[in-house]
């Protein structure tokens, strides 16, 4: 725990959340942080969880971690590379091959920070808007069938972002081209290695993704009260946000002596909260009690700074901003991303 408070809050939050027996979940990013901490709740209470990954030794020890700390878990790993359309597509089609017809929740929780400006291999795409919003969006489409038969089976199903603090480093709005295929490498910014903190390029480009992933939710969860399918109006499409919370998503971000041995270890100890803390908002989102919350909203700490950024405490919802609101956003959003990743989804 950091100064922001005095204690650990997730133990009583994990005493009051549900039991989810029988239900299957399928969570982006479980290697590490919040995603681990999902998984490892979601099976504690019950739950079944599909662990999508990309196949790595990190993917195989921290299900090892997992079954070791929920032995009567179920845990099955598909692999997934968000970074590939396919991989994507690949991963829809093993989960139907295993027999899987219902998903109660599909938690869109993976994501990477603040890389180089470089586009995906085969897709041509930024790599962190198709890492964060573009390959959810398709997963989202692919398994909304099953999904739907969820909420028909249960009378409600959850389809969950991540967002962050992040997404308010754009007060300008989302952009449309930071959704559009790329020619080369660099063309949306570059790198400045000499860039202040939270500060450059690669930092606008994490806050589009942010953005984007606290859009998508509500616009999401407009078309889903428009359905002309009942058992649509009755998903869930919530957004989250950790705070500031200890996880391995900056790592990557200083390597020098300064800030590896001095900065990080101070700003981790008297900042920021525990991933645990920080996974509150997502598990709200995917486990809490229908009737504690509302489509369309984004739940996370309220703590504000100077700045209005949330970095931790309780996951209570957040007022949005009108550039998360804001209809132009929504369209383009949807249509960018249909663009983008090959699809139509019609909800």
């Amino acid at each position: 725990m950091g100064l922001l408070q005095s204690k650990e809050l997730f133990p009583e939050f994990d005493k009051n959340l549900p039991n989810v027996n029988g239900k299957v979940f399928v969570i982006t990013g479980t290697t590490s942080g919040t995603g681990f901490i999902a998984a490892e709740t979601v099976a504690k209470h019950g739950g079944e969880v599909l662990l999508l990954n990309r196949p790595s030794s990190r993917s195989i020890s921290s299900l090892e971690k997992l079954q070791t700390t929920v032995p009567k878990g179920k845990f099955v790993p598909i692999d997934c590379d968000l970074q590939d359309f396919e991989s994507v597509r690949a991963a829809v089609t093993e989960i139907k091959a295993k027999g899987y017809t219902s998903i109660y929740c599909l938690s869109n929780n993976a994501g990477i920070m603040a890389v180089p400006d470089e586009i995906t291999k085969t897709d041509k795409c930024e790599k962190q808007m198709q890492t964060n919003h573009l390959s959810h969006f398709l997963l989202t489409k692919e398994l909304f069938p099953l999904i739907v038969n969820a909420s028909k089976q249960y009378g409600d199903a959850r389809i969950v972002q991540h967002s962050s603090a992040a997404r308010h480093g754009r007060i300008n709005g989302l952009e449309e081209k930071y959704f559009s295929k790329q020619e080369k490498d660099g063309m949306l910014g570059g790198d400045d290695p000499n860039a202040a903190m939270f500060k450059g390029a690669e930092w606008e480009r994490y806050s589009q993704t942010k953005l984007a992933n606290s859009v998508f939710s509500k616009v999401l969860h407009d078309k889903l009260l428009a359905s002309e399918n009942e058992d649509c109006k009755n998903i869930l499409s919530v957004c989250a946000h950790p705070g500031g919370s200890r996880t391995n998503l900056g790592d990557h971000l200083g390597t020098g002596f300064f800030m590896t041995k001095v900065f990080m270890p101070i700003f981790n100890n008297l900042v920021m909260q525990s991933a645990a803390d920080g996974s509150m908002g997502l598990l709200r989102g995917m486990m809490d009690y229908k009737k504690n919350l509302v489509g369309g909203t984004l739940y996370g700490p309220a703590f504000t700074l100077p700045k209005k950024q949330s970095w931790a405490g309780l996951a209570v919802p957040n007022p949005p901003a009108p550039y998360e609101v804001d209809p132009k956003a929504k369209e383009m959003l949807w249509r960018a991303s249909e663009t983008a990743t090959g699809v139509t989804f019609d909800v």
